[in-house]
């Protein structure tokens, strides 16, 4: 038996490169994605260590034609699971009203129609049986915005929320793909900060154990790294 394929996009660093790392600790053959493959990052050290189960590929989820090219260079090959990490941030206590155009724009893109287009770009190679999902926020949920601040961050992820929904709301009745959108905990990354409670160690391994349970329930879920329900 040939080993699942998950595709990670946005796997270069801290919690992509370790998504793509626990999978492989499972068994999984993973592609995972870097905006630039010539340029080193965690992820190629990862794959020397793989014994050929990483393979890299490009994407940048910011440049309109390279979900299409990532899609054409897999033409024939089938996903377990394609999962879309891409995450950006700035003007963390700046009011919405204030933040320059420019800044909005760039983490609207990044965080919400980049990776919208990346699915509808590769889900064709998803297995039925198979998982697609992106990472989203605790903080893109309205019902828990009760403290205001990260209002760009927030908004871009509460934005990929109502996406996927209208992803999920498109298909085709009777259709019984698995659709996830995932919290992953406050993880102390660049965007998470120093003061997070929780490690990339803490929290991925769960993730992983959310998103490989998460196949047998067909239909959109947004879910925490214990695999309990957000408020949306």
């Amino acid at each position: 038996m040939t080993s699942p394929t998950v595709l990670v996009a946005g796997a270069s660093r801290t919690i992509g490169r370790a998504i793509a790392e626990e999978f492989l600790r499972r068994g999984w053959q993973v592609i995972g994605t870097v905006r630039d493959p010539a340029r080193r990052t965690e992820l190629h050290d990862l794959a020397d260590r793989s014994d050929g189960r990483l393979e890299i590929e490009q994407l940048d989820v910011t440049r309109d034609d390279h979900p299409a090219a990532l899609s054409e260079r897999l033409a024939g090959r089938e996903l377990d699971v394609l999962f879309v990490n891409a995450g950006t941030n700035s003007n963390d206590q700046t009011p919405i009203a204030q933040v320059p155009v420019a800044d909005f724009t760039k983490v609207m893109v990044t965080n919400a129609l980049g990776p919208m287009r990346v699915i509808e770009a590769l889900a064709g190679l998803v297995s039925p049986a198979g998982l697609i999902g992106a990472m989203s926020s605790g903080q893109a949920s309205i019902t828990g915005n009760t403290k205001g601040s990260h209002e760009l961050y927030r908004g871009s992820k509460a934005a990929l929320n109502m996406f996927m929904r209208g992803y999920a709301a498109r298909q085709p009745e009777g259709t019984s793909r698995a659709l996830v959108l995932m919290a992953p905990g406050w993880i102390r990354t660049d965007i998470g900060g120093p003061d997070a409670p929780f490690t990339i160690d803490d929290n991925i391994p769960k993730v992983v154990d959310v998103l490989l349970a998460k196949r047998e329930r067909p239909g959109l879920e947004y879910l925490d790294y214990e695999g309990k329900t957000v408020a949306w």
